[in-house]
């Protein structure tokens, strides 16, 4: 297939099936660039809120640089993922200080950026600025895979590189922004993982995987990551309807959200099975039994996390707290970026009010 008449006939149906996106109606940089690191890891419905309340908080790029890391986390809560808000105030900081506020309009130039990668640069540098480079994402692999019959394994680190070779080749240099919004938005709305549109499909004669049946074996994946199952123990101190809470800083999940008192044991264990990890707490935390026990199980891309919440009431103040760790009124835990787990828990308890 030719490299003029594949784009031209993806284009084509671009603009007959597109979705009216926000960010499709726009040049600026910093909004096109907002929405690409919300939708990462994540579905246009569940993201669009997200992008607009964004906007509202923060509306250009010198707003979301000066505003505080918790600030951020506590907009960004729900989403997971939460590197990538870390990563989108730390970019944001970068493009007001290095580069006056201005996006660079270059892709390699976007990528020296904090938390932008080929794809996002690609995205930015087309979208905005028009510049002849192609976005590679999953969408782009299956299309490619299945039209063009490709069977690189998209986990091999060699795919990207390949894949990104291929698009360029096919890219409409004239309107690439066109182009790489339309092969993304045929992945997602047409050449599906599991249920394509085959039947009517734009490129049904020239597809290698309609030819051959092969529109479950494209793209070939490799082994999926192992998921890791962890067991969370959250001990909920309570002192005069306040709550002792800290911020996670250790380089693993959630890194920068708010949690309670946490042992993370192997396997599940009960309230007696957590007495040795307990010699740190005060006598009035230890002494008798949690007033109430919760249960969640929380899924992560890769890991299972199966969390029990101990209520514990102390009698008295725990006044010499650990580096760390403040006691927190409801209004002010309210405010606090946490995991999403923690405030479906204090809702369950009533401690906070759920929301709508």
């Amino acid at each position: 297939m030719q490299q003029t008449d594949f784009a031209r006939t993806l284009i084509d149906w671009y603009q007959r099936h597109r979705r009216e996106l926000p960010w499709r109606d726009t040049v600026d940089p910093y909004k096109i660039w907002l929405s690409e690191i919300i939708l990462q890891q994540t579905r246009v419905a569940q993201g669009l809120p997200y992008y607009l309340r964004f906007l509202e908080a923060f509306p250009d790029v010198h707003r979301l640089a000066a505003a505080p890391i918790g600030a951020v986390l506590r907009l960004w809560q729900g989403l997971g993922y939460y590197s990538r808000a870390r990563n989108l105030h730390a970019c944001a900081r970068a493009v007001v200080e290095k580069h006056g506020g201005q996006f660079p309009c270059h892709f390699e130039a976007l990528k020296s950026l904090p938390g932008i990668g080929p794809y996002t640069a690609a995205a930015v540098a087309s979208f905005a600025f028009k510049q002849p480079v192609a976005v590679v994402d999953g969408n782009v692999f299956r299309v490619l895979a299945r039209i063009f019959g490709f069977e690189q394994d998209t986990a091999a680190p060699a795919a990207r590189a390949f894949f990104f070779e291929k698009a360029n080749a096919l890219l409409d240099p004239q309107h690439p922004e066109l182009f790489n919004q339309a092969l993304m938005e045929f992945g997602a709305l047409h050449c599906t993982p599991r249920n394509p549109g085959c039947a009517d499909c734009v490129f049904q004669t020239r597809c290698l995987a309609h030819r051959y049946n092969l529109q479950q074996t494209l793209p070939v994946k490799g082994k999926k990551q192992k998921v890791r199952h962890r067991h969370f123990n959250y001990l909920v101190l309570n002192w005069k309807k306040k709550l002792l809470m800290h911020t996670r800083d250790a380089p693993d999940i959630w890194r920068g959200l708010n949690e309670f008192w946490l042992v993370e044991t192997r396997r599940a264990v009960g309230w007696d099975g957590l007495r040795p990890h307990l010699l740190k707490l005060p006598a009035a935390a230890t002494n008798g039994n949690p007033v109430s026990c919760h249960d969640f199980r929380h899924l992560l891309s890769h890991q299972v996390l199966h969390i029990r919440f101990y209520q514990l009431e102390l009698k008295k103040e725990w006044k010499k707290l650990p580096p760390g760790f403040r006691w927190h009124t409801a209004r002010s835990v309210d405010q606090l970026a946490k995991p999403i787990i923690l405030t479906r828990y204090l809702e369950t308890i009533g401690y906070l009010k759920a929301s709508a």
